[in-house]
């Protein structure tokens, strides 16, 4: 079994137990049916939360606010039906997943990800987590409305001035091993 520990949050509750049950093999899972019970779990026992967006009582954008303001060193990701919009921006989230999950191989890809996301420096997880929302909102948005968008450019330009800090960073350290291992794991963005 893994040393990390995995909360699932959502409220329909078959498929809490579903990513329960694909989980619970290979990591310590705590099940949520809301985000107010989500909230009782959230603490410095969580290494990765799995939340959706819509939830009753307490959503998962709240849940998330929660974690963050308590600063647990939990990586977030948001495994929802909800569309993503603009808003997807000011999350503090670190991936974002359109259900439906298909396997128990894509939740152990979500997750494992998300595990090696929190080994990386705070650029280098930044980096990851402005790509993945470039990312979201190129999925479901076409070119033209993002381009239309200043948060869309603004993201754009961040992710570039980070790729061009962490190249020059890289660079100065002469490991080319290194810079292979970060280039590997950067999500395309240009």
């Amino acid at each position: 079994m893994s040393s990390h520990t995995v909360l699932v949050a959502d409220d329909e509750r078959s498929i809490a137990d579903l990513y329960t049950r694909w989980l619970d093999e290979e990591y310590e899972v705590y099940t949520a049916y809301d985000g107010a019970e989500a909230m009782e779990y959230a603490d410095d026992t969580i290494d990765i939360a799995l939340l959706d967006r819509d939830m009753p009582r307490v959503n998962g954008d709240d849940v998330l606010e929660a974690i963050r303001e308590r600063q647990l060193d939990c990586r977030v990701g948001m495994i929802t039906a909800s569309e993503p919009d603009f808003d997807v921006l000011e999350l503090g989230y670190d991936d974002y997943v359109v259900k439906p999950i298909r396997s128990p191989n894509q939740l152990h890809d979500i997750v494992t990800t998300l595990a090696q996301r929190a080994t990386y420096s705070t650029d280098v997880q930044q980096l990851l987590t402005l790509s993945s929302k470039r990312a979201t909102l190129e999925t479901r948005m076409s070119l033209e409305e993002l381009n239309g968008r200043d948060e869309y450019r603004e993201l754009v330009t961040e992710i570039q001035s980070l790729k061009a800090s962490l190249s020059d960073t890289l660079e100065g350290l002469g490991n080319d091993d290194l810079q292979g291992e970060l280039a590997e794991n950067y999500v395309a963005s240009e």
